[in-house]
């Protein structure tokens, strides 16, 4: 049975952590968001109580 022999895919599996390890990290980190998020007020609004007629 051939995938019983570890020697041919040992080192598919290498190259592939390899690819992972060195190229991926470098292109994931270089990526940049188009609108970068301004920071908010940090005031806080106002705000009215409801007058409910329930009464």
């Amino acid at each position: 049975m051939p995938q019983l022999n570890p020697a041919p895919w040992f080192m598919i599996f290498m190259f592939t952590w390899v690819i992972f390890l060195t190229i991926l990290p470098v292109k994931v980190m270089a990526h940049t968001f188009p609108n970068e998020p301004s920071p908010q007020s940090m005031t806080t609004p106002k705000t009215t109580p409801w007058n409910w007629p329930w009464h």
